[in-house]
């Protein structure tokens, strides 16, 4: 079994993120661009997103999280969102999610963030078996209005 990191300097890793955000991008059949990885590679580096890379023993990388902060108005409070994740397929069942998460979980305790909150796909079966281990499920129901 490989031993696994997480990082948050992510900065020389720029053509390992742009492979695994292509296929996260694919899994989602969400069609982009390069143009669209580098401004949302842009923005990681101008910290608006946190990217948590996981590497694996040989410091290849092989899953990432991206979080950012968000106002909650209602509690007062600020919180984190939980945009993406995604772990390289051939790298599932090994450890890594659950790394991605406690590193999530300690970038919202040093922020000090009411919690961390994230959508995810009715359909996305495995995924949804990780995520409730780890938090709890709400109740809201998620709407998209174009403008």
């Amino acid at each position: 079994m490989a031993d696994y990191t997480i990082t948050r300097d992510v900065a020389g890793y720029r053509a390992e993120w742009n492979l695994l955000y292509a296929a996260y991008a694919g899994y989602y059949k969400v069609e982009q661009d390069q143009q669209m990885r580098d401004r949302t590679w842009g923005w990681i580096l101008e910290g608006r997103i946190n990217c948590l890379m996981a590497l694996d023993n040989d410091g290849k990388p092989v899953g990432f999280a991206h979080i950012r902060e968000f106002l909650r108005p209602l509690s007062s409070t600020v919180a984190g969102y939980l945009d993406d994740l995604f772990v390289d397929p051939g790298q599932r069942g090994g450890g890594v999610v659950d790394l991605l998460f406690d590193a999530a979980r300690a970038l919202g305790q040093e922020n000090n963030w009411s919690v961390i909150r994230w959508i995810t796909r009715d359909d996305n079966y495995r995924a949804r078996s990780v995520y409730d281990k780890v938090a709890t499920r709400t109740n809201w129901v998620t709407y998209d209005l174009t403008p």
